[in-house]
C-alpha cells in the first residue's frame, strides 16, 4: 500500500551515491544542448541521465513509451558518468544555468547541497507529485515544497536467510537481536555458518551497523537531528553502540564463514544459496549478485530487517532512490513537456517501463504502482515492510555526517582486532572531522 503527501511538513538532509563529471556525451538521436520546437511543432526536452548502460537502457525504456503516449514530445538523452566528477558536473550546470531541461540526481543530502529553492522548479501541488508516496517526498523536499519525483526503487538495510534451513531446522524470522543469536546458535549446532561476513568488500562489515539505525531511531526519534548537532555519540549512546556490539558479537561466538576475511558479496550469495551459510547481513539490492551466482535458488532466499531489542518496534532501515527534477532554468515552452514526463515517470506506466529494462529490487514508491508477480522474495519480504509502515530512512538519508573510516573500523571489529566500544570512540573522532570540514555548526 501506497500513500500519497504532496505537501510533505518536514526536511530530510540525505546521504546517497555521488555522480561524475566528464564532457557530455550525445546518448540518442538528435542533437545535444538546449531544448527547441520540434521541426512538426512538437516540443523537444533534453534528459540529463547516467551515461553507464544501465541507465541509459532504463531511460531509453521509460522514453520510448513516454513519446507513444506524447506523440508531440520527443525526449533526447544526454550522458553523465558516475562518481565526482559527474557530482560537480550537475553542480556547475546548475550554477552557470546550463542544465538541460530534465536530470536526475541523489535525493537526500547531495539534493539538499544543489540548492533546490535556488535551482529547481517547485514541483508543490503539481501532477507530477501526485502520487508520490509519503515515505520518499522528504527526501526531495525543502520544508513544505517538493521538487522531485522517485527514479527506480527502494531497498534495505538486514539479513537475507535461507528459507529453507529456517524450515528444517523449525526456526522463525526473529525479531528481536536475543531470538537472532538462539537462531544463530542453532544454525551452528547444525554445522552450518551461521551468519555470512564478507570483507574482501570492506563495505559489507558496515551492515549491522548501518542496518539498525530503524531500531536507533525507534528507541529515539531525534538522534539524527541530535547526531548531527554534535548531541549524540555512537560510543556514549547505548541503542547506537549496539550495532557496534552485534558485530563483535558475531566474531566472539564463531558465527561467521572461516573465510570471512577474504570473501566477497558473490562467495558469500553462493554460501546462503546452498544453504551453507544462512544468514547474510547485506543490502537487499544485491539480490542481483544471488541471481548471478545462483538463478535456480533465487526462491529459498527471504530477507528480514535487523532486530533490535523491542519487537514492537523492529522495522526496516530503508535505503533511497535517485530522483528526477527539474531546473527552474526550463523554458516555458519545455515546462510543460518536463513536468508530464515526471508525471509519468511517477506513474504506473512509468514503472512498468523500468521494471521492463529491469527486474525491480524493492518497492516503487509511486501510488498505484506494484511489482511483477515474478520478482524474487527478497524484493518481496521488502515490500512487506513498506505496506505495513515498519520502515525508516537509514541515518545517512537524515544526516550529512558519515565519517570516511566506518569500514575499516566494522572490519576490525567482525575481524575481533578492535572491542566494539573501542571502535565506536574511534569513529566519533573520524565522524568529528568530517563534520568539521562540513562547516557544519556545533563542532
Amino acid at each position: 500500500m501506497t500513500r500519497k503527501n504532496p505537501r510533505p511538513a518536514r526536511l530530510a538532509l540525505a546521504l546517497a551515491v555521488a555522480l561524475t563529471l566528464t564532457p557530455l556525451t550525445a546518448c540518442s538521436a538528435g542533437s545535444l544542448g538546449s531544448s527547441s520546437e520540434s521541426s512538426d511543432g512538437g516540443t523537444t526536452i533534453t534528459w540529463l541521465t547516467g551515461s553507464d548502460e544501465t541507465a541509459q537502457t532504463t531511460a531509453r525504456t521509460i522514453v520510448a513509451a513516454f513519446e507513444k503516449a506524447n506523440p508531440d514530445i520527443t525526449v533526447e538523452l544526454d550522458g553523465r558518468p558516475a562518481g565526482a566528477e559527474g557530482d560537480n558536473l550537475v553542480k556547475t550546470r546548475l550554477q552557470t544555468g546550463s542544465m538541460p531541461d530534465v536530470f536526475d540526481y541523489n535525493s537526500g543530502s547531495l539534493f539538499q547541497q544543489i540548492a533546490p529553492e535556488k535551482n529547481l522548479t517547485d514541483l508543490t501541488g503539481d501532477a507530477a507529485v501526485a502520487a508520490v508516496d509519503e515515505a520518499f517526498s522528504p527526501q526531495v523536499s525543502v520544508g513544505d515544497d517538493v521538487y522531485g519525483v522517485p527514479y527506480g526503487t527502494a531497498f534495505g538495510g538486514g539479513v537475507m536467510y535461507n528459507k529453507k534451513v529456517y524450515e528444517e531446522l523449525g526456526l522463525e524470522v526473529p525479531t528481536t537481536w536475543a531470538e537472532f543469536l538462539a537462531n544463530a546458535d542453532a544454525i551452528k549446532a547444525a554445522g552450518k555458518t551461521a551468519v555470512i561476513q564478507t570483507y574482501g568488500e570492506t563495505w559489507t562489515a558496515q551492515l549491522p551497523i548501518l542496518g539498525d539505525f530503524h531500531n536507533v531511531a525507534a528507541a529515539d526519534p531525534d538522534w539524527a537531528q541530535e547526531y548531527t548537532a554534535n548531541r549524540r555519540k555512537y560510543a556514549t549512546d547505548p541503542v547506537a553502540l549496539a550495532g557496534f556490539q552485534h558485530l563483535q558479537e558475531i566474531h566472539d561466538r564463531g558465527y561467521a564463514n572461516a573465510d570471512f576475511a577474504s570473501a566477497k558479496v558473490p562467495d558469500g550469495m553462493r554460501l546462503l544459496a546452498a544453504g551453507d551459510g544462512v544468514m547474510y547481513p547485506i543490502l537487499s539490492g544485491n539480490i542481483t549478485t544471488l541471481a548471478a551466482a545462483a538463478p535456480d535458488k533465487v526462491n529459498d532466499v527471504g530477507f528480514f530487517a535487523l532486530p533490535g531489542t523491542d519487537a514492537a518496534s523492529n522495522g526496516l532501515t530503508a535505503w533511497f532512490p535517485n530522483a528526477v527534477y527539474i531546473p527552474n532554468t526550463t523554458e516555458d515552452a519545455q515546462l510543460t513537456a518536463a513536468k508530464k514526463l515526471l508525471a509519468f515517470i511517477a506513474s504506473p506506466a512509468g514503472c512498468e517501463a523500468q521494471s521492463q529494462a529491469s527486474p525491480p529490487t524493492g518497492p516503487y514508491l509511486v501510488e498505484g504502482c506494484t511489482l511483477p508477480a515474478d520478482v524474487p522474495q527478497v524484493t518481496k519480504d521488502v515490500q512487506a515492510y513498506f505496506d505495513a509502515d515498519k520502515q525508516s530512512p537509514a541515518l545517512e538519508f537524515l544526516s550529512p555526517v558519515k565519517g570516511p573510516n566506518l569500514e575499516q573500523l566494522c572490519v576490525e571489529v567482525g575481524s575481533g582486532i578492535t572491542p566494539a566500544a573501542d571502535a565506536a570512540k574511534l569513529y566519533d573522532q573520524d565522524v568529528e572531522k568530517q563534520a568539521q570540514q562540513l562547516g557544519l555548526e556545533g563542532w
